[in-house]
């Protein structure tokens, strides 16, 4: 299992809802979240195979910065 982190712009829980769909549907996704409450707005994802790049392509797709943190 693989913990990727990455900074977004989403700002509020009706963002999240409407990214939720698009996370949900990624294979090897098991667990993820977004502190609204850092700066960062940090989205944590635990998934099994991905590619940090594959995870901020279907969040840029959906209409939100996404870029993995260090």
């Amino acid at each position: 299992m693989d913990i990727l982190v990455f900074k977004t712009n989403v700002k509020d829980i009706n963002q999240v809802r409407k990214i939720s769909p698009h996370i949900r549907n990624i294979n090897g996704v098991l667990k993820w979240n977004i502190d609204l409450h850092d700066c960062d707005k940090v989205l944590r994802v635990e998934a099994d195979g991905l590619s940090p790049h594959s995870i901020e392509e279907i969040i840029q797709r959906a209409g939100y910065f996404c870029k993995e943190l260090d």
